[in-house]
Parts: C-alpha cells; structure tokens; sequence
C-alpha cells in the first residue's frame, strides 16, 4: 500500500524490513552451512590424497573451524552491508554516495592491509593443504623448530635453543616438514683408504640390525640403517652413506645412537676413523747456525 505521495506505509515498510532481515539471516545461515560442509570435505580430500589418511576428529575440527570462521565473517560482513543498504533505499535514501564511500574505504584498507591480507590467505592454504601440524618439525623462512602455536596470520616455533620464533605466514614460500609420517637416518661414516671396505659395511649393517632388534630402539626404526653406497673419496678418507628409515621425530635419536655404536664397533675391529694429520716442520739455530757453517767451511 502507498501513500497520497505515492511512498509505500508504515506497515509496508515495515514488513519490507522484515522481509530483509529474514533474508539476511537466511542468507548467512546457509552461507555458513556450506563454508563448513566444503572446507570439511576439501581437508579431507587433501589429506587422504597425500597418503595420510582422514585427520584425527579433534584435528579436523579445529581445522574446519579455523578457516570457516574467517570465510563467514567476511560473508556475514558483505550480507550486512547488502541488507542495510536495502533498508536505506526503502526510505529513499540515496545510497549512491553511500556505495562510492564503501568503494574508497575497501581500497584504503585493502591498500593499508595488504600484508594481513596476505598472511591470512597464506594460513588458509596451509590449513587446507596439510603443510604441518601443532608439534611437527618445519623449516620455514630459515628458522627451524617445533610448532607450538598456528593461526591464520602466523606461525609460532620454538628452536633448539628454547628461542620462540613467530613468522608470519605471507613470508613462508617454503614449508620443510621433517616430522611427517617417517623418516630417515643419513649418515656419512668415513674411513681410511687402506680400510676394507667390504667389512667395514658388514660391521655398519650389523650394527643397524643389532640396533633394530634392541627392545629399546625396535619401535622406532621401520628398517635396520645399512650402507648403500660409497657415497665420495675424500683428501685422506672413504665416505660410506648409511640410511635407514625410522618414525617420524625419531631421526635424531637413532642417528645418535647410531653413531655411538658405530665407533665402539670400529674400535673392536680395529678400523681407523680418519681425522686431519698435521706436520709442524721447525727450524732451530737461525743466524747463528748458518754463521757456524761458514765458519767451519773457512
């Protein structure tokens, strides 16, 4: 219904509010829904196409809920700001400048925030893509360390030295995760040329296997370390590569171990681990000797 002056009522107004608010409403609530329902499916996809399977409950939860929170308040934000431009039109406000006004604002702030921007976009792909996890080993912008904190905009390490890095996560272009799924033992154990090679590998392989069989050390080693190679020849040595797979995080503390009883077993056999020789030549005398000699040749 419509006045003398042809504006609608103050019921049809009314009712017309409503009818934006309702749409609003319904809008945002199946806005969120599918936010929820396609990032839930997309971290699932993701993990089960990189071979680890389907994220523990609690994991997945808390990944869904990290990115879908942001996802719905930007979208919630854009709804409400439809929705009371709509009202303002029913009251024949002209919204023209209105728009142009919200125009410059998002270039101001896109402008301003630029960097948040970024890190917010790259913290959403590493939560979809499964790059690392809350306790994982990573390598990110040349700080290594434990994850102990993850959010959209940045990442918090911790490093050997007890030292908290936080990076941000627009400055990662390369994510090393040295804790996912396994591992592998790498070690290049040197020996002198004079060494037989043969039963140098033999005494490493046993070492491995008798490492393996341990009741302290089998549940962390998927196979027995073992020479593969003689990997260079050096100044006044013989590398032999060693590896060997283990569970993830375990790499350290069997390569440790492993050394330890790599050299107690060379030590038994009798092989030289070499090390750098020096010769010290020293001349003694100096003028004096040089003044006897040609004395003793007169």
């Amino acid at each position: 219904m419509f006045d003398a002056l042809g504006l609608p009522t103050d019921l049809e107004v009314v009712l017309r509010i409503a009818l934006i608010v309702v749409a609003a409403v319904l809008a945002f609530a199946l806005v969120r829904a599918a936010v929820n329902i396609s990032v839930r499916h997309l971290i699932e996809r993701r993990t089960a196409e990189s071979g680890e399977g389907i994220l523990p409950p609690a994991e997945l939860e808390r990944r869904v809920r990290t990115v879908a929170r942001l996802v719905v308040r930007v979208a919630g934000s854009v709804i409400a700001i439809i929705g009371t431009l709509m009202v303002l039109g029913l009251f024949e406000i002209d919204i023209g400048p209105a728009i142009a006004g919200l125009g410059v604002i998002g270039i101001a702030v896109g402008l301003g925030a630029q960097t948040l921007v970024k890190d917010w976009l790259a913290g959403i792909f590493i939560v979809l893509e499964n790059q690392y996890n809350q306790g994982d080993v990573i390598r990110i912008a040349g700080v290594d360390g434990v994850v102990e904190d993850f959010s959209l905009r940045r990442t918090t390490l911790r490093d050997l030295d007890g030292t908290v890095h936080t990076v941000p996560n627009g400055q990662i272009t390369v994510t090393s995760n040295m804790t996912r799924l396994w591992a592998r033992v790498n070690l290049d154990v040197s020996v002198a040329y004079d060494t037989d090679i043969d039963r140098a590998s033999r005494i490493i392989d046993e070492v491995g296997e008798k490492l393996q069989a341990d009741p302290d050390w089998e549940g962390r080693l998927l196979e027995p370390p073992r020479v593969v190679r003689v990997n260079a020849l050096g100044d006044s040595s013989v590398t032999l590569k060693v590896l060997g797979q283990v569970k993830a995080a375990e790499q350290w503390a069997v390569g440790g171990e492993l050394r330890k009883r790599i050299l107690d077993a060379f030590g038994k056999a009798g092989i030289e681990i070499p090390f750098p020789h020096r010769v010290v030549v020293s001349r003694s005398g100096g003028a004096d000797a040089d003044a006897e000699a040609a004395a003793a040749a007169d």
